[in-house]
């Protein structure tokens, strides 16, 4: 039997200070699923991009700050610690601003991997 390694992890560790982009950690992975630490030090998207997913993708802020504006909404959601939101497929989005720095926990999945409670 392959067991996952049984390391502990802090997520707040090895912070980049002023990062030019985004640092995207892998956590986990493994067919229609990734877990990702996402740090971001002041980045908002490009003027005009938005995200457009094939998958789902659930974020929550775990420190720092960040306005979030789906495509179909004019005013942009502000996420605070502890703050979490479920993305759908196709769901065009961007991030408007970020503080610096900014954690985020992102879980990405597709067909197959169920949603039991969101919220």
């Amino acid at each position: 039997m392959n067991r996952p390694p049984t390391d502990i992890i802090n997520l707040f560790a090895d912070l980049p200070c002023d990062a030019a982009e985004e640092v995207v950690s892998v956590l986990l992975a493994a067919p229609s699923l990734r877990v990702e630490r996402v740090v971001s030090t002041g980045q908002a998207s490009p003027p005009g991009f938005h995200y457009d997913q094939p998958h789902t993708e659930w974020v929550a802020v775990l420190s720092g700050s960040a306005d979030l504006r789906f495509a179909d909404e004019a005013v942009p959601r502000r996420l605070v610690a502890g703050d979490a939101l479920l993305i759908a497929p196709h769901r065009r989005h961007r991030v408007e601003r970020t503080e610096s720095p900014t954690v985020w926990l992102a879980i990405h999945f597709g067909p197959g991997v169920e949603l039991l409670k969101a919220g």
